[in-house]
């Protein structure tokens, strides 16, 4: 397995105004590793997430849907190497002793604190596991302790993630950074996968709420792995408001949000793109591009089944310069598509034009392409204007 040192170094993350952060090594894994974060924000922050659409959610899950109306948030704390999934009544007490921790350590409502965990499912802790750490994660607490903090959330992971964006609202500089863990168990829907998002902005919840949904559409909801979605994805943006004379939010759609909007998307896609280098222990991966789909949703759910399928996946590993698995997972998305339509392209060579393969394919390009390692197809559904990326480790 890839050490850390094999991969870039995380990037110089500044500190931003309203927020504190640590990661520690607190006990809980037992291997003397990072693992446990502490976010703390100052009062009047708002808070939005994306959590898993799983049916059989983590405990810390349950607790972070209920709070999120509330739209405010003081602190987030984050666990690794126990789920605290499928734990019954004594998870569930774990949960709330933590939020009180939580809560009497930075002096807010157990409401204004949100949770999340990952690591082995079904295993029972003390219910005072967390709960007991969490005086160490706060007296940690510095202003830009990021490289810590994207450390202590790692499981599975060979590298920690972390990026920054700067932007400006108006005419007044703003800053966003985050970070994420993930590797395996990575499908879309977020895959088990977590991710914490700050800003410096004055951003209504509601709106960041928009904001983030759309993000995550864009990328974390676009990668897979192995096809597995977790009980534990957690993504969470926290907006502090503690930047001067920034112009007044009232809408997603304000023109002054433009560059925010932007960098949020483009931030959250090079996380989820390093989920699934991280997962893709070869270094190889597939990229698919769907374009005139009816909707966005319908693009991204066929690429979707396209990198998942396992007779697609089974062809580019016997390198088959063939297009009809391909069309056999579109045809199995259970979305609109016109067979007739459908024009394929493995990396820059089209082998299915209006529902039929190509004459005269230089196949022995096909299969170069295919042995890439990097493998791109575009595929386009002919009969409308949505369009998505998907991404996928091989």
């Amino acid at each position: 397995m890839p050490i850390e040192d094999d991969f870039p170094p995380l990037p110089k993350i500044p500190s931003i105004l309203g927020v504190r952060v640590s990661g520690i090594a607190a006990g809980l894994k037992g291997n003397g590793k990072h693992d446990l974060f502490v976010a703390e924000l100052v009062p009047g922050s708002t808070i939005a997430g994306t959590l898993t659409r799983s049916r059989c959610p983590g405990m810390p899950v349950e607790w972070s849907k209920r709070q999120l109306p509330g739209g405010k948030v003081r602190a987030i704390v984050a666990s690794s190497g126990n789920s605290n999934v499928f734990t019954g009544s004594q998870g569930r007490k774990l949960v709330e002793n933590t939020a009180a921790a939580v809560a009497k350590s930075v002096g807010c409502r157990t409401s204004q604190v949100f949770l999340a965990s990952t690591g082995v499912i079904g295993e029972k802790k003390d219910i005072r596991f967390v709960a007991d750490k969490v005086p160490m994660g706060v007296k940690a607490l510095k202003n830009a302790a990021w490289h810590d903090a994207a450390r202590s959330i790692m499981t599975t992971d060979r590298f920690p993630k972390a990026v920054v964006r700067k932007v400006k609202i108006g005419n007044v500089d703003v800053t966003l950074a985050g970070i994420a863990k993930g590797s395996t168990m990575i499908a879309p829907d977020m895959g088990t996968m977590l991710s914490f998002l700050f800003t410096d902005a004055k951003i209504p919840a509601k709106v960041l709420q928009t904001c983030l949904t759309r993000a995550v559409d864009r990328s974390f909801n676009c990668i897979s792995v192995d096809g597995d979605t977790s009980t534990s994805d957690t993504v969470l943006l926290s907006a502090t408001g503690q930047v001067k004379r920034q112009p007044k939010i009232e809408r997603a759609s304000d023109s002054t949000l433009k560059e925010f909007r932007a960098a949020l998307e483009d931030m959250t896609i090079e996380l989820a793109q390093m989920i699934v280098r991280d997962g893709a222990a070869t270094g190889n991966l597939l990229t698919c591009d769907v374009v005139g789909a009816e909707s966005q949703r319908a693009a991204r759910n066929i690429g979707r089944a396209i990198v998942d399928s396992t007779l697609v996946r089974k062809g580019i590993a016997g390198a088959e310069p063939r297009a009809g698995r391909i069309v056999m997972a579109v045809g199995k998305a259970g979305e609109k598509a016109e067979r007739d339509l459908l024009g394929i392209s493995i990396g820059d060579i089209v082998v299915a034009k209006s529902g039929e393969s190509s004459p005269n394919i230089d196949e022995g390009a096909v299969v170069s392409h295919l042995r890439s390692g990097q493998v791109h197809f575009t595929v386009d559904i002919g009969i409308g204007r949505g369009n998505a990326r998907v991404w996928s480790a091989l």
